[in-house]
């Protein structure tokens, strides 16, 4: 009974180290963060601030595939302590994006600028960013923008 438990458990972690979610996390894109993103788990609630999204769902209308889309949502801090944006994450690899480096002051503006690769995204594409900031409420935002990808040209035509 011994040896047949031992066996199992021999088994269970040479399984455990083959696991596809290692490959998986591998396919996971990166958070762009600031240098405060660290401290996000220990912020202080007293610090928090309030968000006013001027652009959070976006149509960026037809491209043709292949274009690289520069994205780009417009906030302001409608709150009365320093707003900071820890992290933003897209959904898919095929967007990335930027949090701004400093703080942004109370009644003052921001911008997250991001891009989007056409290339291989013929259709309709829907996608989002994550953003994580120093917000009474909630932490967590999400935005979205559209974009129609259109097949490119034969050449020779």
């Amino acid at each position: 009974m011994r040896i047949l438990f031992l066996s199992m458990l021999a088994l269970a972690v040479v399984a455990c180290q083959n696991s596809p979610a290692k490959d998986a996390e591998a396919s996971v894109p990166e958070l762009s963060t600031t240098p405060a993103a660290e401290a996000a788990n220990t912020v202080d609630s007293t610090q928090f601030t309030s968000i006013e999204w001027l652009d959070q769902d976006k149509d960026y209308g037809k491209v043709t595939e292949g274009q690289q889309v520069e994205v780009a949502f417009r906030f302001k801090n409608s709150g009365t302590k320093p707003l900071v944006i820890y992290s933003v994450a897209p959904a898919c690899g095929c967007t990335a994006a930027e949090p701004p480096k400093e703080p942004i002051l109370p009644g003052k503006e921001g911008v997250i600028k991001g891009s989007f690769d056409s290339k291989g995204r013929i259709g309709t594409n829907n996608k989002s960013i994550h953003v994580r900031a120093n917000t009474n409420g909630s932490m967590d935002h999400h935005l979205q923008f559209k974009v129609e990808v259109a097949a490119a040209a034969a050449a020779g035509k």
